[in-house]
Order: C-alpha cells, then structure tokens, then sequence
C-alpha cells in the first residue's frame, strides 16, 4: 500500500495516497516560503488546521509560533479581546496590559478558523490590521505594529456568503491569494484504508491493546459510508472500535451500529444475492424515518417526495406501523 507521510508538529501527520492531496500539498509546499496569505476551504474534519500547520511548518516562519483561534467560538467583543489584546484599565478588570493573538504570533502564523462567522465590524478591523500591519489594542492609543502571516479557513460557501452579505469582499480578496479547497473523504475513498490503519495503531497503542488487523467485512463497510464528518469521523470510529475489541481484530460487530445498518441494508447482499431496487429503496426509506424519529413531513422532505408518495410508499412495502 503506497504511504504519503507528512510530518506536521511532529505528533500529528497528513496521510494520504490520494492523487488529489498529494496534489494540494505539493501546492502547499510552493507556497509556504511565500509568505502570502492563503484560504483553505473544505468540510468540517477535512483537515483545514493541519494544512495550515504544514504551511507554517514548510514556511520561513517555521521558528515562530502557529496562533490557531476558531472565529465562530466567541462573540464579537471577546473575539476582539482575543484578536488585538487590551491595555490596562480598558474596562473593568482589565488590571494589566494583555497582548492579543495578533501579537502573540509575531514572526510566526496567525491561523483563523471558520473565519465567516467573524462579525463584520470584526471582519473591518481584520482587514485594516492585514493591510496596514498594526493594530490598536482595546482602549490602547498608539498603534502597535504586527508582523504574523495570516492562513484563514472556513466550511462554508464563500460565494454565498458573500452575496448575502455575511462576509466582505475586500477581506476575500486580501485572503484569498491562494485558495486550496480539501475534498471530503467521500472523495479520497482510497484513503480510508490507510487513515483506518493509522488509528488503529494510534489507539492500540494509546488503549494497550495488541489489535493488528481490521477485517474485510468492517474496511466493506467503512468504505461504503460516506463520512459526513470526514476524517474525524472516522478517527472516531476506529477509537470507539479498538475499545470495543477486544482480541486482536477489529470486526464489523465493533463498529457503530448506525453504520452497519445502513451499510448492510443498502450496499451488501442478502443471502448470496444482489437487493432488488425496490428492497434497497424500502430499507432506505426506513432508515430515513428512524433517523427523523419517524416525522413522516420532514421525513418526505428529505427524501424529495411530498407527503402523499411517501405514503403510498409507505403502504406498498407495509411500513406504516412499523415507523411509528
């Protein structure tokens, strides 16, 4: 099995055999001695951060500090507190001079997550602090001059969210010097062998647990789901596996049931024979109803059809009392 291995903070590693990430992380590394500013774009679990953290790793700031704060944690005035620092006396109980995270990442890697949940009036001093590379501290009177270089990243449509409003264009433009967009796992499905090997290694050894092994039938499974939290989803199924193991092999039996359920009901065989369309549509039909607690409205909704279809599909394949 071919292995893309990159050292990250020494603890936490980019590992793909992905012809498309290896890909970005080759553009990663052209761009990293730049010094430009970059966006990185993907779902939630994508690994956004660790790209980040390679940038600054491969970069001429690498002696520096990696800042990380994730923007859609905190309110606008805490988010300002946090971003420019505050001098003695701003406010109540400010007793000392606090030094904010643009600061703190002097000659180093400021990375700012989710950055389209900053609040505009945020958004507007970001952007002033970027283009004229100083800051004033809450309550401060003299600029204080900045050197960080500044890696944003959000799971959001930026084009959407430029046109609503929600996010300023000239702070798009001033980010986006280079843009990488992370594929969700979904889409490096060859990856989720070698992810899944990772862990299992990783948690063994954490747990103390000699498991070598993933069988077949649970890698069928894994490789059917499509991870709607990516890799981190699945980071977490493999530690809940190695912890429910335990021999020296990870079964199907030790992953969530959710996952065998669905996998089984609608990508597997049944007795040696293929499902017909009309078995796979029922048994995904009962699993849309069980996820939404058998609301049969949300439930039509979400499977594109409107009330009366679902409820004629309903009584065709004898569901009704058994989604209630």
């Amino acid at each position: 099995m071919k292995e893309q291995i990159e050292n990250i903070t020494g603890r936490r590693r980019i590992i793909t055999q992905s012809k498309s990430i290896e890909e970005l992380l080759n553009t990663a590394h052209r761009v990293s001695p730049t010094d430009c500013n970059v966006l990185i774009i993907g779902e939630s679990g994508t690994g956004k951060e660790l790209f980040a953290r390679f940038i600054h790793k491969n970069s001429t700031r690498s002696a520096g500090p990696f800042v990380g704060l994730n923007c859609s944690t905190l309110t606008g005035e805490l988010l300002a507190n946090e971003l420019f620092g505050h001098e003695r006396g701003a406010f109540t109980g400010a007793t000392a001079v606090k030094k904010g995270l643009m600061e703190i990442a002097e000659g180093g890697t400021l990375f700012l997550d989710e950055i389209t949940e900053m609040p505009p009036v945020m958004q507007a001093k970001l952007l002033r602090a970027i283009q004229e590379k100083e800051i004033l501290r809450i309550g401060g009177t003299e600029p204080v001059t900045i050197n960080a270089r500044f890696i944003a990243a959000t799971n959001r449509d930026l084009a959407d969210s430029i046109k609503s409003g929600d996010f300023r264009q000239d702070l798009y433009y001033r980010l986006n010097v280079v843009t990488l967009h992370l594929p969700p796992l979904s889409e490096r499905k060859d990856d989720i062998p070698l992810l899944s090997y990772y862990f299992l290694k990783k948690y063994a050894s954490m747990f103390k647990k000699d498991i070598r092994e993933i069988s077949q039938e649970a890698l069928d499974i894994l490789m059917d789901y499509d991870f709607p939290g990516n890799v981190r989803e699945l980071e977490n199924i493999i530690e809940r596996g190695v912890i429910m193991t335990n021999g020296n092999i990870l079964d199907e039996h030790h992953l969530p049931e959710d996952i065998r359920s669905l996998s089984i009901k609608t990508f597997r065989k049944k007795q040696g024979r293929i499902l017909t369309l009309e078995e796979q549509e029922m048994a995904y039909i009962k699993w849309v109803l069980r996820e939404l607690n058998g609301n049969k409205t949300i439930a039509a909704e979400a499977l594109g059809l409107d009330r009366v279809s679902l409820w004629r599909k309903l009584k065709k394949y004898e569901l009704s009392d058994s989604v209630e």
